[in-house]
């Protein structure tokens, strides 16, 4: 019997205490980084061992694009923004992962990264709750819709 693709997948120390758990999609686990200055998922896909993008076989590199996609559509109807940063670096948290940030002219890293700006911001708890609610009915919300297209479209 062959073994699930996942299996053996474990979500790095640091990027389970900075986050909180959003969804499951095909390929990645989705979190929403725990930093109120700035909304923002984080997209590990679930295959043991990736550190670099090229890691992923090619279809699990186009299903990547796809979901930091959704994650950018996500994100624009969730919170206003007026522009989306996607990055990986890696040199800290080595498990391949890819950061969707939503940012505003003027928040407090403008025009710079958020990477290295200064502490998080932790979220209060009923605001983390309530983002992670919308994010997860926005979610479903585009989950429909995507069905609906495919069961139209056939």
């Amino acid at each position: 019997m062959k073994a699930a693709p996942d299996a053996g997948f474990h979500l790095d120390a640091r990027l389970a205490a900075d986050t909180a758990f959003v969804a499951e999609w095909a390929l990645c686990r989705v979190l929403l980084m725990d930093d109120a200055q700035f909304p923002w998922l984080v997209l590990v896909p679930r295959r043991e061992g990736l550190a670099e993008l090229d890691d992923l076989a090619d279809r699990e590199r186009a299903q990547l694009m796809r979901e930091i996609t959704r994650a950018m559509k996500l994100l624009r109807g969730v919170v206003e923004c007026d522009k989306l940063n996607v990055g990986m670096l890696g040199n800290i948290v080595r498990q391949l992962h890819v950061h969707v940030v939503a940012r505003r002219e003027g928040d407090a890293a403008w025009p710079g990264p958020v990477w290295g700006h200064g502490p998080a911001h932790h979220y209060l708890p009923e605001a983390r709750d309530n983002l992670l609610d919308a994010l997860r009915r926005e979610g479903r919300a585009e989950d429909s819709t995507r069905t609906r297209r495919r069961t139209r479209d056939g």
